[in-house]
């Protein structure tokens, strides 16, 4: 059994473990039981009435919460010409083709999204290995293999974050800060939730949203009521 410290055990008395909170009340004791000094990040876990393993029940794709992570992510941009001048002008933090995909190989990652125009694609290809297994293989489902650098980039600063569904059909996204008001932190939960629900995949059977749980960093879990957060904007 895991051994947890006397700040989490003390903030886990705070919840009632079996007991599906509105998203409000969630959102209010995950920023009340972060038991961390530093700004903990709030994630959402969504436990999805699908199978992965086959193509027409994974669930991926981007989206833009209205109120950003609280993160400044870093932005690669490969292209040439006047997408790279496009892409220095948008606020690209590293531009380049060649010269990047060499550095990449030589072990420097120090990015936290990548951007291509579709005619690099054959040269990124070679990075495949590499940014696969991190995630940071561009991808035009999640709107990273793109002609309109300047739009990529924009959602990228603005708060655009990747979800996709792993092995056992769960999504882990974040929402937020802690020290972000707690009415930020609903709306960009309601926008993910709302997407999830949008991008609902035509081989899913039965509940489609089987269990919803929100914590911070290194903090406890609070279950969410999935039929208060389905209905979340209609209220």
């Amino acid at each position: 059994m895991a051994k947890f410290g006397k700040k989490y055990q003390e903030a886990a008395k705070l919840i009632e473990r079996q007991k599906q909170y509105d998203p409000a009340e969630a959102i209010a004791l995950a920023q009340k039981t972060s038991t961390v000094k530093f700004d903990a990040t709030v994630e959402a876990a969504v436990k999805l009435g699908v199978d992965p393993k086959y193509p027409d029940q994974q669930v991926r794709g981007a989206v833009v919460l209205p109120h950003g992570t609280g993160k400044t992510k870093r932005v690669l941009v490969f292209a040439k010409g006047d997408k790279a001048r496009e892409a220095e002008t948008s606020g690209a933090d590293f531009v380049g083709a060649e010269d990047l995909v060499d550095k990449i190989k030589g072990g420097w990652s120090d990015f936290d999204v990548a951007v291509a125009t579709p005619d690099m694609m054959g040269l990124v290809g070679r990075l495949g290995k590499i940014l696969g297994p991190k995630g940071l293989m561009p991808n035009p489902k999640v709107g990273t293999v793109t002609l309109d650098v300047a739009r990529a980039i924009g959602e990228i600063k603005a708060g655009k974050i990747e979800y996709r569904t792993d092995k056992a059909g769960n999504i882990h996204a974040p929402i937020g800060k802690v020290s972000f008001e707690q009415g930020k932190l609903e709306e960009n939960f309601a926008t993910l939730i709302e997407t999830l629900i949008k991008v609902k995949p035509s081989g899913a059977k039965g509940q489609y949203i089987r269990k919803i749980a929100l914590s911070t960093t290194m903090g406890p879990g609070v279950l969410v009521n999935i039929l208060k957060a389905s209905q979340i904007r209609k209220e």
